[in-house]
């Protein structure tokens, strides 16, 4: 996950809409199902859906009150703490 990629979703949802974000990771997940897919390309998608489901998330704290930086550093603890189990 790259944080100024998730900071940049979070502002494009809070300008536009996530469905536009739900849309574009249902996109990618089915050019991901193409057979053709080198494994790096399968990397670069995966890493993209998850940014775009970390920006969600963040999103989501922000909507409950929650400043941006609060929310990010929230997730990113929990990103990290999933990652240390």
């Amino acid at each position: 996950m790259r944080l100024p990629l998730i900071k940049n979703l979070v502002t494009f949802i809070q300008d536009n809409d996530e469905d536009f974000i739900l849309e574009a990771a249902e996109v990618l997940e089915h050019l991901s199902s193409e057979k053709t897919m080198k494994d790096e390309e399968l990397n670069v998608i995966g890493e993209l859906i998850s940014n775009m489901f970390g920006a969600l998330e963040v999103s989501k704290e922000i909507k409950n009150g929650a400043s941006q930086k609060e929310a990010l550093n929230s997730f990113m603890k929990r990103v990290m703490g999933s990652i240390d189990k």
